[in-house]
């Protein structure tokens, strides 16, 4: 628990056991789960925390209360890491408000039945003044679910921005923002940018000073900094002129392949990063294919197509909108290589891709020919 400013103190809970991040995502710092409660003429707490940290972060709040009682328990979101403990701390504190929006309060009888019997509806640009503190409500629907508003404290200029600019990774592990910002951005929200931008034009209306995200750490230096990372990635434009390597191998000659052309790269003096899909949780191949400019799919010829892991990442790249970039393939196989024709058709269909000329073709081990094909690869690449 920390004062973020004047009036408002985090009462937020790490959670170091977490394994899987929605059931899917690797956390291998864990995660935060963030709320606060501004303390005014009347007491605001919001959002609150998954179900395993409800004890811990009722505790916090106790604390942070004294011998007060909320007045509101604003829910910018109602997904479960931060609603979860909405039933306890109601029964905890019966005679609290619950403030949202219409779909607010029909996910919350979704998920926990009539639990509310105080609440406060509010609509895009209502106020609720909490004494010197004033809150203006921004919708933020689909980022990421259709449900989420924002919470923008006029007197202290302080933004609860939902789940937008959050990150994996507990508070105390003490990592820097931007890779597991991108991660998280891109993995839960990265679909959504179409909403995100019209988010970003609301909030460039506000004369913000603190965001205060639902995961991750309070931002309040070089604001610029991270509004114009979610600008670059909602926008689905690469952050860096470079090359993402992922490769899908069985007994490491497609790998040889994948590896020699980072050479290649290297000698050029073109930034690149090899990722092996077969080993690396899928949301850090997906973040750094979206970080470069440009992809390069190897992979071996399985089953008549590509191996599933291969697919696997391709599909997840469809399903966040990927595009704008420049890809190239190699493909391995020992008697009908086809990798190549299946990948190319396959990020045919994404937006805005254009294709190297040159395709890789591995029989079975690298050597003099494909050596000779990887150069040339690695200098359309280049250009």
């Amino acid at each position: 628990m920390f004062e973020v400013c004047k009036d408002i103190k985090y009462i937020g809970t790490d959670d170091t056991d977490l394994d899987l991040f929605e059931g899917q995502y690797v956390v291998p710092n864990g995660v935060s789960y963030n709320s606060y409660v501004c303390l005014d003429k009347k007491v605001a707490v919001f959002d609150t925390v998954d179900g395993r940290k409800t004890d811990e972060w009722l505790n916090n709040l106790s604390v942070a209360l004294g011998e007060r009682q909320p007045d509101y328990i604003i829910v910018l979101h109602v997904e479960p890491d931060h609603s979860a403990s909405l039933p306890a701390f109601l029964k905890k504190y019966p005679k609290t408000t619950v403030v949202g929006n219409e779909k607010t309060f029909a996910f919350i009888e979704k998920f926990y039945g009539e639990i509310v019997s105080d609440k406060l509806t509010v609509k895009e640009g209502d106020e609720l003044t909490l004494g010197s503190h004033v809150l203006t409500f921004v919708f933020a629907p689909m980022v990421h679910w259709p449900e989420v508003m924002m919470a923008f404290d006029k007197t202290a200029g302080v933004l609860y921005s939902a789940d937008a600019f959050g990150k994996f990774g507990a508070l105390s592990c003490g990592e820097d923002w931007l890779d597991e910002a991108r991660r998280y951005y891109i993995n839960i929200v990265g679909k959504y940018g179409a909403p995100v931008q019209t988010v970003l034009k609301k909030a460039s209306a506000l004369n913000i000073k603190t965001i205060c995200p639902l995961h991750g750490p309070v931002l309040s230096d070089n604001l610029n900094y991270y509004i114009d990372k979610y600008n670059t990635w909602s926008l689905y434009k690469p952050e860096e002129n470079g090359v993402l390597i992922a490769y899908a191998s069985v007994y490491g000659n497609t790998a040889s392949a994948a590896k020699l052309l980072a050479c290649e790269l290297d000698k050029l003096g073109v930034k690149n990063e090899t990722i092996d899909l077969s080993r690396c949780d899928a949301s850090y191949a997906v973040s750094s294919a979206f970080k470069y400019s440009a992809l390069v799919a190897a992979s071996i010829t399985y089953d008549g197509g590509i191996m599933p892991c291969m697919d696997a990442f391709i599909n997840r790249l469809k399903t966040k909108n990927y595009g704008g970039r420049k890809a190239g393939f190699i493909q391995n196989g020992s008697w009908a290589p086809i990798a190549a024709k299946s990948m190319k058709a396959a990020f045919e269909n994404f937006k805005d891709m254009t294709f190297c000329n040159t395709a890789v073709t591995v029989n079975s081990a690298p050597d003099e020919s494909a050596a000779t094909q990887i150069k040339a690869l690695a200098a359309e690449l280049k250009q």
